[in-house]
């Protein structure tokens, strides 16, 4: 037998650990080179990664779930005349492998303490029903753990997340929550201890008054402890870095894009020929590029290494949005080369990859300005926060009609708001209103953007 170890690979620029999602091998398994072998989710994206050598399967690195660092052992192969051998041969596994429906049993120091006082109930109906089963469900990493805390079977539980994913609310639901087996020793114990309905519960650092015994209430549906990992922790140590690092000011403006939705109307159908969906974005990356070829100091980054202010001469838009993960900034790259039906269908490959949690890490790199939108939620204003290195980013609202003058009449018009924020260390404020008002003037006059392009 020759025993090759097979280390977690440097599978992104900055990543240092990564999360198992899913082995698509198990201990015994022979496996051929270039093979996948296991889905690994990181801060920046998941990636299945493949098996460098032919061989069998001896030890699996972690189970799913668990977080593995960077260069650490990830799979142990035979790779000598032994990989050749009947399963039966090969090095037995301490226990069976962690599937995504919950094979893996988890405790804490003192949970068989708790056995009488809050035992894990079976699964529900919900949970077990014949009516559905998809043999290979889609799931976060967190929900898969939920499924496996709850005692749910998540190929029987019928999605109703973006993309067919199983969402966490689906697995509450086959769980009959509130009522579900508690998640943590904390939870536990203070599910097993008696609470009354009648009286709110104390405000920190008062004591409870006595009253007399009543029904308990399951702590598990008044609290809930998440570890801060994956995406989150990235977003949150992002965010923290950027809002202490920068020097942020926000300016906000009103732009009438009446001649936009006129025109990206009459575009619609031609796009939908394409079989692309053309929102409001693609005009809005034409603008801020069109812009910021007139305003290259936006679109250059502080670099802190050399101490130099660098100015891009490429143009890269982010594009962030929102996932069950956490806010994620895919890039269209070369944003200036690409025609309008280009853009659009970068931005839905890139949504509906990131929404998939299957957007690949070089297309979260190298953004030389982000575009952020609320849609529909878009509130009045808001201030964005940077995505460093970058030096502005552009927020854009919900579209409102509102009453505007137009040669001298007042009329209603469609009207957005921009909140656009900047490094104030780099960027003066005149020059941020400049840029602001040629984005509104691109906009308000979008058959300007052709002369542009």
């Amino acid at each position: 037998m020759s025993r090759f170890e097979f280390k977690l690979p440097d599978v992104g620029e900055g990543v240092t650990e990564g999360e198992v999602v899913k082995w698509l091998v198990k201990v015994g398994d022979a496996v051929g080179e270039d093979e996948p072998m296991v889905e690994v989710m990181t801060d920046k994206a998941t990636v299945t990664i493949t098996s460098p050598k032919k061989g069998r399967v001896l030890e699996l690195g972690g189970a799913e779930g668990s977080v593995i660092a960077v260069h650490s052992m990830l799979v142990i192969l035979d790779v000598g005349d032994g990989a050749a051998t009947p399963p039966a041969a090969a090095k037995k596994s301490e226990g069976p492998a962690a599937t995504a429906v919950g094979d893996i049993k988890e405790s804490l120091p003192g949970m068989d303490l708790m056995a009488t006082s809050a035992p894990a109930p079976k699964a529900s109906p919900a949970a077990t029903s014949t009516d559905y089963f998809e043999p290979k469900p889609l799931a976060t990493p967190a929900t898969r753990k939920l499924a496996r805390d709850r005692g749910i079977d998540l190929r029987t539980v019928r999605p109703t997340g973006p993309s067919g994913r199983v969402a966490r609310e689906d697995v509450l639901r086959a769980a009959g929550a509130p009522h579900a087996a508690p998640t943590s020793l904390h939870e536990a114990v203070a599910s097993a201890a008696p609470r009354s309905v009648a009286s709110p519960p104390p405000a920190p650092g008062l004591r409870s008054p006595m009253s007399v015994a009543a029904p308990t209430v399951e702590q598990s549906a008044l609290e809930v402890r998440t570890p801060l990992k994956g995406v989150r922790k990235k977003v949150f140590e992002g965010m923290a870095r950027s809002k202490h690092t920068a020097a942020h000011f926000t300016f906000v403006e009103e732009c009438d894009v009446s001649a936009l939705k006129a025109l990206r109307e009459r575009l619609r159908p031609l796009a939908a020929e394409e079989g692309v969906k053309l929102t409001f974005l693609p005009f809005f990356v034409k603008a801020v590029v069109a812009a910021l070829k007139k305003h290259p100091s936006l679109n250059s980054a502080f670099d802190e290494a050399t101490n130099e202010i660098v100015e891009r001469r490429y143009y890269n838009l982010g594009i962030a949005s929102s996932t069950e993960q956490g806010l994620m900034v895919p890039v269209v790259k070369d944003a200036d080369k690409k025609s309008l039906l280009g853009i659009a269908r970068d931005i839905q490959r890139l949504g509906d990859a990131t929404k998939s949690g299957k957007v690949a890490p070089e297309d979260l790199r190298g953004s030389t300005f982000t575009i952020t939108s609320l849609g529909t939620q878009g509130g009045l204003f808001a201030t964005p926060i940077l995505n460093l290195p970058e030096v502005g980013i552009l927020g854009l609202h919900q579209i409102k009609q509102k009453p505007v003058v137009r040669d001298g009449q007042i009329v209603i018009g469609e009207v957005m708001l921009l909140s656009l924020s900047f490094d104030h260390r780099l960027i003066d404020g005149h020059v941020g209103a400049a840029f602001a008002y040629e984005i509104i003037h691109f906009i308000e006059n979008p058959d300007k953007l052709w002369l542009e392009s």
